[in-house]
This record gives structure tokens, C-alpha cells and sequence, in this order.
């Protein structure tokens, strides 16, 4: 301030000693002068570092893990979708709402206020929405096919666990959203239930549901690289380890470890499965040379992330349960 100070008496003498008034232009560049100096001597002064609110790191890392899921289905249903050269309509529904939803996630980290988002909100209740209906047009595309429900039809017609992925990133995002809304010391709740409880369950599920995709898929490539045996072994015991947790009594005095170890195995596989994936791609004939071909026949590159994310959501939800025990 002294220099903001010093430097209005520069400017100002010299027209007052002079007994004549400064013109337009000057006062403005003057004015401008004074803005510019304000704004850094008042940005020097950065206020100290304030804790990371509880409800804010476990809101951030939902929406983490909603981005991710989001950023999958925005990547697998793109290429599947134009693969079906996007006969319906309705086909660019997942394509948008996954944007969306990606976009939401990004902000929400951004985000640093221990409060909720009217915008990220809405965005992650259509998401859910979006891929409750997309799993139902899946499997009406199933069903309608010639045999109904059948293996060829599982195997080739649309994938009936895919658009699920886009309902998981919403509900991880709208719990997101109402876990930052909760005061310190408050146990956070989804639908009146322990927010960390809720969040364990549905990524429970979600990995299940997820693995059971993969298993499928794989089968039909008739495992023919032992790797494609991990996303069928490492998911279940995930999912196991969190419906425990879900279910335990209240205020169990246990630190988890194991299942924080296996989660951070199947994030880490989730990751691993896109190389796997990319080395799939180029083993098909003429490699990525043809790889306009190749990414629409071969195995799904953006798909195993979606291991990651649910492996992440489980991780946020022990976090919560660490930091409100007795729930």
C-alpha cells in the first residue's frame, strides 16, 4: 500500500503544483496505474493455507472417480456408436451426457468451496438417468434380435453392461455433491444412509457389473492371453472386500488395509488393461497402419478404465468411513 501510496503523489503533484487539472486520458492512464498496483500489492499478500475441509477431499474424489467412468463411456460408446454409424438418434445421447458429466467431474475438482453445485448436480442426476434408459434400449436391441436372448447376440449385439458405466458416474457424482454439503463433524448421508456405506455398496455393484462385461468379452476371445483372466479374478475379491465393508457393524474399530491394497491393485489393473488393450489392436492384421479398422474391431482401448474409477469410488468411500468411524 505504501507503494500504491507513493505513486498517487507522483502523479498527483505535478498537476497540483502546476494549478492545472489533469485532462481525461491522463486521469484514466493514472487510474489505470493505481488498478494495476492495487491488485499486486494485494496479491503479494496470498492468505495462509487453510485444512482441507473433510467433506471437500471426499466430494473431490467422487468426482475423480465419476470423471474417469465418464470419460470411458464418452470414449467406448464414440467408437461403438459410430461403428453402428449412429442408425439411432438416441445414439448420441451417451456421447453428450458423458461430455457433460466430464466436464462436471473436472469442474467439481476445480472446485474448492465445501458446498454443493446446482449446475454439477443436474448434470450427474441426467447422467444416471441417461444410462438407466441406455441400458434398457441395450437390451431391448437384444431382445429384438433374431434367437432373443442368446450368446451371439450377447456377444455381438449392443453391450448390455455398457451404458451402466454412464448411471455409476452420475450416482458417484450426485453423491459427490451431497457429501460436500455436509458441516464438518457431520455424518454425511445419501438417501438417509451412511454416505461411506452407500458409496462402498454401489461400488460393490458396479465393479460386479463391470467385471461381468469383461467376462463376457473375454470369453468370446476364448481368453486366449492369460491377462484377460485378471479382469475376472481381481474385480470380485474388490467387490467382496466393499460389500463387507457395507455391511459390518457400526463403529468397527479396523483399518481396512487389505481391502485399501486390493482396490489400489484394481485401479492399477483398470490402467495396465488400456495397454493390453492397445497391444490387442495392433495384433490384428496390418496393426495400426489400418487402425481405422483395427480400434472398431478390436478390443475396446477406453474400457478397463472404468475398473479404475470403481476401484477409486471404493477408495473415497473408505475414506469416509475413516474419518466418521462410528456410521
Amino acid at each position: 500500500m505504501n507503494f500504491v501510496r507513493a505513486t498517487r503523489d507522483r502523479i498527483d503533484k505535478p498537476f497540483m503544483s502546476s494549478g492545472v487539472m489533469a485532462r481525461p486520458a491522463e486521469g484514466a492512464v493514472a487510474a489505470a496505474l493505481l488498478g494495476v498496483a492495487g491488485a499486486l500489492a494485494t496479491r503479494s499478500r496470498k492468505p495462509p493455507a487453510q485444512p482441507a475441509h473433510p467433506a471437500l477431499k471426499a466430494g473431490q474424489r467422487l468426482n475423480r472417480a465419476a470423471g474417469i467412468l465418464a470419460a470411458s463411456v464418452f470414449a467406448d460408446s464414440g467408437v461403438e456408436h459410430y461403428r453402428g454409424s449412429f442408425q439411432n438418434p438416441a445414439m448420441f445421447a451417451s456421447l453428450v451426457v458423458s461430455a457433460l458429466s466430464l466436464a462436471a467431474s473436472g469442474h467439481g475438482l476445480g472446485d474448492r468451496r465445501a458446498e454443493s453445485h446446482r449446475v454439477r448436480h443436474g448434470i450427474y442426476s441426467l447422467a444416471a438417468l441417461t444410462g438407466l434408459v441406455g441400458t434398457g434400449f441395450h437390451a431391448y436391441n437384444i431382445c429384438k434380435r433374431p434367437g432373443g436372448v442368446s450368446w451371439l447376440n450377447l456377444f455381438y449385439a449392443a453391450p448390455i453392461g455398457a451404458p451402466f458405466a454412464l448411471a455409476l458416474s452420475g450416482a458417484l457424482g450426485f453423491t459427490a455433491e451431497r457429501v460436500r454439503n455436509h458441516r464438518p463433524g457431520v455424518l454425511p448421508r445419501v438417501f438417509r444412509l451412511p454416505a461411506g456405506r452407500a458409496m462402498a455398496a454401489l461400488a460393490s455393484v458396479g465393479l460386479l457389473g463391470t467385471m461381468g462385461e469383461a467376462a463376457l468379452m473375454h470369453f468370446r476371445g476364448a481368453f486366449h492371453n492369460p491377462a484377460m483372466f485378471l479382469p475376472v479374478t481381481v474385480p470380485p475379491v474388490a467387490a467382496a472386500l466393499l460389500g463387507a465393508v457395507a455391511v459390518e457393524p457400526p463403529g468397527s474399530p479396523r483399518e481396512r488395509w487389505f481391502t485399501r491394497l486390493w482396490l489400489k491393485l484394481t485401479a492399477t489393473m483398470g490402467l495396465v488393461g488400456v495397454g493390453f488393450h492397445i497391444f490387442g489392436v495392433s495384433r490384428n492384421m496390418g496393426g495400426w497402419r489400418n487402425w481405422s479398422q483395427n480400434v472398431l474391431n478390436g478390443p475396446p482401448i477406453p474400457a478397463p478404465p472404468s475398473f479404475t474409477g470403481l476401484a477409486l469410488a471404493g477408495l473415497a468411500a473408505l475414506e469416509l468411513l475413516r474419518e466418521h468411524p462410528d456410521a
